[in-house]
């Protein structure tokens, strides 16, 4: 028990949902958050279709300060501090008021942090205005901004940092929060991932004609992973939040445990053998994969769904030739394989610690959660896997062991194996 690491507490800001509750029905019932942004359309964005989170409706004085909220106009800390203090909260954890937690820490990585509110501190700057930027920019616009925020937040004592790799970024963050634990430096762990929302964060994507044109009349068929017709993925935005802990402590104080990460792998394809800054090297992922499951301490054979990175680009064949090449498993004897990249879109920095989310609760509704978008499934996918484990919708079918990939810019790698928690 004493070297074993648990999920006790989870939180989320994503496009379909904000809170455990709401999140969970949407990927239930195929609820899609990915809508039409006139402002895209607005600055001739060739893509106006994005996910956002709805914060607007979010009581905000419950997670910042009168004084935080002054000026704060950095989407991601916004994501982030919502989808962190409710995971501390939901893991039955109060915060430190009066002494720092020594005990407890914070790794909360992020890709982007507060370009609107660097683009205002820009204008201020050249208008001579230095002294109407006010005393929040800089914890906006630093990467560890959103780190120091919930670090603070919370009074946790122990490593308080941020972690960057792009689109792994948020399995990362869990996995370096698994480590500190299992190697005793720490008891509890808050980690996750945000991302910032809006065209200055995605107008490099449309401008590499990478994203989806055809769709904006049609939002919600825009993100298509798997699919014969995928031809780009949607730019999301959010974050996703775990508490991780030793099963030690989790036992002593009574915590409901979601699940136990059992191992991980990172690794990068070097940007060599067919690797490069936007393309992952097929060799890395699949000893990434492999690796996490030596670590794990489990058989490929165990595993019973796959939550892949599958952003509905040409690289989801790949991907599942990968996976296929790693498992050694193929056609009926495949994993159940989903991407919730077709709910949300791929919220980038975000996308791994949203998804993380989103694969554990299929442990809690006992169920596994379908997929959207992929009816007309890519022959090349099709060749690889039985499209029954594919699923277009919901299953009731409880999952014991989840594999959970995110493959990012640069050629970086993560792998996470989870498992239904047990005594």
């Amino acid at each position: 028990m004493e070297d074993r690491v648990v999920v006790t507490g989870m939180g989320v800001c994503a496009p379909n949902g904000i809170g455990l509750p709401e999140f969970e029905r949407a990927l239930q019932k195929g609820k899609s958050g990915i809508e039409f942004h006139s402002e895209l359309e607005e600055l001739k964005f060739s893509c106006q279709v994005a996910g956002k989170p709805n914060v607007d409706r979010i009581y905000l004085n419950k997670y910042f300060t009168k004084v935080q909220l002054k000026d704060l106009n950095a989407t991601g800390v916004v994501y982030g501090v919502i989808a962190g203090t409710d995971a501390w909260e939901d893991a039955g954890l109060e915060q430190n008021m009066e002494n720092p937690d020594w005990d407890s820490g914070v790794v909360f990585g992020t890709g982007i942090l507060g370009v609107d509110k660097f683009r205002e501190a820009i204008y201020q700057v050249d208008a001579g205005n230095v002294r109407r930027l006010g005393s929040t920019s800089v914890v906006q616009t630093m990467a560890s901004g959103i780190s120091a925020y919930l670090g603070g937040k919370l009074g946790c004592g122990n490593m308080v940092t941020t972690n960057s790799s792009a689109c792994s970024t948020g399995t990362e963050a869990i996995l370096m929060g698994y480590d500190r634990i299992k190697s005793k430096k720490a008891t509890r762990m808050l980690v996750g991932s945000c991302s910032d929302s809006g065209p200055y964060v995605w107008g490099g994507f449309d401008a590499m004609r990478i994203l989806p044109r055809n769709y904006n009349q049609n939002p919600k068929q825009a993100s298509r992973p798997m699919s014969t017709t995928a031809s780009g993925f949607v730019p999301g935005s959010g974050a996703g939040a775990l508490v991780l802990e030793s099963l030690e402590s989790a036992k002593t104080r009574g915590a409901k445990i979601y699940a136990e990460l059992l191992g991980g792998s990172v690794n990068s394809g070097g940007q060599r053998n067919g690797g490069s800054m936007t393309a992952p090297n097929s060799e890395a992922i699949v000893r990434c994969i492999q690796d996490a499951v030596a670590e794990a301490g489990i058989h490929p054979n165990q595993i019973d769904v796959i939550n892949g990175h599958l952003t509905a680009t040409s690289k989801d064949a790949t991907e599942i030739d990968n996976w296929s090449k790693a498992l050694k498993r193929s056609g009926a004897d495949f994993p159940y394989i989903n991407s919730f990249k077709g709910f949300f879109g791929h919220c980038l920095a975000a996308a791994g610690s949203i998804e993380c989310v989103g694969a554990l609760l299929q442990f809690r509704s006992k169920q596994i959660f379908g997929n959207l978008n992929c009816e007309d499934l890519h022959p090349e996918i099709e060749k690889k896997v039985d499209p029954s484990r594919i699923p277009q919708a919901s299953l009731n079918i409880e999952p014991k062991i989840i594999a959970k990939a995110s493959f990012g810019f640069g050629d970086v790698n993560t792998c996470l194996i989870f498992k239904s928690y047990t005594n």
